[in-house]
């Protein structure tokens, strides 16, 4: 199996998880009927769907957690940040503080890739600035020195 197509699903998971988090928080619809919704609108093959719903459940019952653990790395309240990159930050925020397998490249490589694709034309750097300072807060042993 290629490296490619071994992270490939999760890949998507976070794709998957990026819309229905948007669409959360925009909606305010409970996270499980979301997640009925996308798993019988969506095209789910490939998709890590544990990873998509452990992001999706996490994310939305974790949001206010996150949003505070999130502060001290932004040059500016959260709610100011735009919306898309909300979602990226409070995706790499839960990954890097709940999923410790991740390594924390990977998930800021992944978020600032979703930026890229789905935020404002300079969101995935300001992502990148964010996560890359979040990590090395939570996850000093894991940075390279």
């Amino acid at each position: 199996m290629s490296k490619e197509s071994r992270f490939e699903p999760r890949r998507r998971a976070r794709r998957r998880a990026l819309q229905a988090i948007y669409q959360w928080q925009i909606t305010g619809q409970d996270a499980g009927d979301i997640l009925k919704q996308f798993r019988a609108a969506q095209e789910m093959t490939g998709v890590d769907e544990e990873h998509f719903e452990s992001l999706v459940r996490g994310v939305s019952a974790g949001q206010k957690v996150l949003d505070e653990q999130l502060q001290p790395f932004l040059d500016r309240p959260f709610e100011q940040v735009d919306l898309m990159e909300q979602v990226v930050l409070r995706i790499g925020a839960f990954e890097l503080l709940n999923c410790p397998e991740q390594p924390f490249r990977v998930v800021v490589d992944e978020c600032v890739d979703l930026a890229h694709r789905f935020g404002s034309e300079q969101g995935h750097a300001y992502v990148n600035a964010v996560l890359d300072k979040a990590a090395r807060a939570w996850r000093p042993d894991a940075i390279d020195v």
